[in-house]
């Protein structure tokens, strides 16, 4: 049938977006199953843990959630024997949940923790303490008996100080313990450093190993030993992250690394969270490896150096979690298929559907074109998803609408793998643009270095560039394009909008307005981000003032949304409040909704039906046709 673009019948209602997009979190081998853990939407987006088995690890009101380095993450793992060790959202301790008690505590109350690992039989974790004046971060060995619950000696720390760390990996021997390491005054995609420290088994008192060596590096990502003197780690040393060998001489600290991959492509990408996985040495000598050049390829790298690309339905932020055998895990998202969980045989070939990873209907599932348009910082990478209904067709002669994303971060990516939440406008005739603007990572660290020191300038000429481009191409109608963000992609949204002339209605999700109140309310992982996006406080305080969207409001002239949570610590209220009483005083039109209990991102079901919902009618109401809901 024909029917405007914007109007057409859908099957993708928000409720179904809601409950087909749950955030996988990692995934073990256990026993004779597969454990993973997974976000519940419907109960406010608490982690569970679920078993190919059918059952429900643990159990509600439980939630497997960290905030260290705020952003979380490797907040659970567990043993062959089916004991869970993980981090509560509530209290931060670390618990045992065994199959036969309740959860136990293993940390006393206080430090946060998280990016728990489990190696020879000894629960490693990356611990935070920010109870006082200094800011205390290090790697420690938490005891599994419980005896630590109340004494916060009886946990070991073989770094303690200010740094940020991640990472840590234990030799086969446990005479060595690596992690990566940075000093916050640079964010660990530009400057992190791989640290060994020997472990003194003698010490009985809980203190610190002996020093070991900090190997230059530019920006290492998980170290993992594969034998007592011999590690594996990422590296960009020539400006892609590649696979490193560095082999220790037995009997002393001393060591050379080198490259064991060269390719185009990525094995790594922005530190943010502390639970990715992006390779994972099997015992025979292969690794299987992500490589990421805009979307995701795995790769199986054999003993010689030699490499052949699995066929594997993931292609979009894959995390390889865990291997046993010939039998790899990875997680991630899909082109083909909701996001989920696979288990790859690399000798067999056989792939299974763990969790999620149910195939999409090609017919209504748009396909993916990968796009490259000239802006005025160089050429940008976008993905393009058409509108496509097998049931609808428009007019003879219109053009669509489209809405254009912007990701977070900014040092983050999109990697064309189509979604439910994708669908649910191409479904309706509204066609959609995820653009990778310069300081996006997958495509290298020159790419990534573009923003450096121009947060506000290239962000914004970048996703101006890829809507005209598209416009210009005769496949999407310049009158009605939107443009969408969250967070720093929330920044770029009211950072356009003050520019005009290119988008007709912004949609910002606790965006960021003014840098002065960011740089003020910013947690200690990000504390000097923002120095690097845009230059030192105070010297730089003109810049900060001039690009900030709240002072030039008043330019923005076209409808606007804005949602927030109202527990969001990285960008308060406060932020969309202040545009808001802008956007009022200049009676520009627009919305302004606060999620109550939510953060930095919307975990409940019913929070992101709400929001889907109206940015749906928003878009209807400003573009001129009948959503169909």
């Amino acid at each position: 049938m024909s029917s405007p673009y914007g109007s057409w019948p859908s099957p993708f209602s928000a409720a179904s977006v809601a409950a087909s997009a749950p955030r996988i979190d990692g995934a073990r081998f256990v026993g004779s199953e597969i454990w993973w853990g997974e976000s519940v939407p419907s109960e406010g987006g608490r982690v569970t843990v679920r078993s190919s088995s059918g059952a429900v690890i643990l159990p509600a009101p439980w939630s497997a959630r960290s905030r260290v380095h705020e952003y979380g993450g490797g907040a659970w793992t567990a043993d062959a024997d089916g004991t869970l060790y993980f981090v509560d959202a509530g209290d931060q301790r670390v618990y045992r949940l065994s199959p036969d008690a309740g959860p136990v505590p293993l940390t006393p109350a206080g430090p946060s923790h998280g990016g728990l690992r489990l190696q020879q039989g000894r629960l490693l974790a990356v611990r935070e303490d920010l109870r006082g004046e200094a800011q205390i971060r290090g790697i420690v060995e938490i005891p599994t008996d419980g005896s630590a619950a109340a004494d916060d000696a009886a946990i070991r720390a073989f770094t303690q100080d200010d740094a940020f760390v991640a990472h840590p990996a234990l030799s086969p021997d446990g005479s060595r313990i690596a992690w990566v390491a940075w000093d916050g005054a640079r964010m660990p995609w530009e400057s992190a450093t791989l640290v060994i420290s020997e472990i003194d088994e003698a010490d009985d008192e809980g203190a610190e190993g002996e020093a070991g060596p900090w190997v230059a590096t530019r920006a290492a990502l998980q170290p993992e030993w594969v034998s007592d003197t011999e590690l594996l780690y990422a590296d960009d040393p020539t400006g892609r992250w590649q696979l490193q060998r560095l082999s220790l001489v037995p009997g002393t600290r001393d060591g050379a690394p080198e490259a064991i991959t060269s390719s185009d492509a990525d094995t790594g990408y922005g530190l943010w969270v502390l639970g990715n996985r992006w390779y994972q040495p099997l015992a025979d000598g292969r690794i299987v490896a992500v490589r990421t050049n805009g979307r995701d390829d795995v790769v199986e790298i054999a003993a010689n150096g030699s490499t052949r690309t699995l066929d594997v339905p993931c292609d979009g932020h894959v995390s390889v979690d865990d291997v046993s055998g010939s039998r790899v895990l990875l997680s991630g998202g899909s082109s083909t298929s909701a996001p989920g969980v696979w288990c790859v045989d690399l000798d067999s070939g056989e792939t299974i559907t763990v969790a999620g990873g149910e195939p999409v209907d090609t017919a209504w599932m748009p396909p993916t074109t990968a796009i490259l348009v000239d802006g005025g910082q160089g050429s940008v990478h976008a993905f393009a998803y058409a509108p496509a209904n097998p049931e609808a067709a428009a007019p003879e002669g219109e053009l669509p609408p489209y809405v254009v994303f912007v990701h977070g971060g900014p040092t983050a990516h999109v990697t064309g793998a189509a979604s439910a939440a994708i669908a649910f406008y191409t479904s309706r005739g509204i066609g959609v643009l995820d653009v990778n603007y310069g300081g996006s990572t997958g495509y290298g660290r020159a790419y990534r270095d573009r923003l450096h020191g121009q947060w506000g300038i290239v962000d914004v000429d970048d996703v101006i560039a890829a809507a005209r481009g598209l416009a210009d191409a005769g496949l999407a109608d310049a009158s009605r394009i939107a443009i969408r963000g969250s967070s720093a992609g929330g920044w770029t949204v009211l950072s356009a909008l003050v520019r005009g002339g290119t988008f007709a209605a912004g949609i910002s999700r606790y965006g960021v307005a003014d840098l002065r109140m960011l740089a003020e309310h910013s947690h200690g992982f990000e504390e000097h981000y923002i120095t690097g996006l845009v230059g030192p406080l105070p010297e730089a305080e003109g810049l900060y003032i001039e690009r900030s969207p709240l002072t030039h409001a008043e330019r923005i002239d076209v409808p606007v949304l804005l949602m927030q949570g109202a527990e969001d610590r990285v960008v308060p209220p406060s932020q969309s409040e202040a545009i808001r009483d802008a956007l009022a005083a200049s009676g520009v039109e627009h919305e302004y909704v606060v999620y109550p209990g939510e953060g930095h991102g919307f975990r409940s079901g019913t929070t992101i039906v709400n929001a889907l919902e109206r940015e749906l009618a928003f878009l209807g109401r400003v573009f001129g046709f009948t959503p169909s809901l």
